[in-house]
C-alpha cells in the first residue's frame, strides 16, 4: 500500500481503519506513516494523525522510538493544531515513558492555560494529566487551580472532561 496515496484518498473512518489494519503492529509500517505525519504537509500530517493514533491505541509500543520527535514538535510554536492535537490524543492512551514524562506535562499544562490553544489539545491535554496525575498527585492543586480560572471563558468540552479533577481530592 502506498501510505500517503491512502491518507490523501479520503477522509473516512473506513480509510482510516484499512490503513490501521494495512500497518498493524509492523514497526516498518509505522515509521512510514510517522514520516509522512511529521512532513509538514497540511492535508497529510491532518489525515495520517488519525490512524496513527488508533495504531499507538492497538499497539503502545509502536510509539516508543518517537517520543523525543513528539516532544520536539510539541515545543515548536509553528505546528499545525492538527499535530498538537494527535499528539496529545495518542499520548492519553499510553503509559508515557518516566523521562518524558516531566516535559510532557508541561506542554499539558501550558495548553489548558493558554486561551489560544485548540480547545481538542486542551481536552486531549486533560486525559494525558488525568494519568500522570495518578503518578504524581501533587499537580492535583494546581490543575484545578488552572480550570477554575478558565472555567468561564471555557468550551463546554473542555468543562466536560474539566469536571473530572474538580471532583477528585
Amino acid at each position: 500500500m502506498d501510505l500517503r496515496s491512502a491518507i490523501l484518498k479520503e477522509h473516512s473512518k473506513k480509510q482510516c481503519s484499512l490503513i490501521v489494519n494495512y500497518i498493524g503492529d509492523d514497526k516498518k509500517r509505522f515509521a512510514e506513516l510517522i514520516k509522512l505525519f511529521f512532513s509538514g504537509e497540511y492535508r497529510v500530517t491532518q489525515r495520517a494523525g488519525w490512524p496513527m493514533s488508533y495504531c499507538v491505541q492497538n499497539h503502545p509500543a509502536l510509539i516508543n522510538p518517537y517520543y523525543k520527535k513528539l516532544l520536539t514538535f510539541l515545543k515548536r510554536k509553528d505546528v499545525h493544531p492538527a499535530v498538537e492535537r494527535n499528539i496529545m490524543r495518542l499520548l492519553q492512551d499510553v503509559d508515557i515513558p518516566k523521562r518524558y514524562q516531566g516535559e510532557i506535562m508541561n506542554s499539558c499544562f501550558e495548553y489548558i492555560s493558554d486561551p489560544q490553544a485548540a480547545i481538542a489539545v486542551k481536552a486531549f491535554s486533560l486525559g494525558v494529566l488525568k494519568n500522570l496525575v495518578k503518578i504524581y498527585p501533587e499537580i492535583l492543586p494546581e490543575i484545578k487551580l488552572i480550570i477554575e480560572e478558565r472555567w468561564d471563558s471555557e468550551t463546554a468540552a473542555f468543562r466536560s472532561r474539566a469536571k473530572m479533577f474538580l471532583k477528585m481530592k
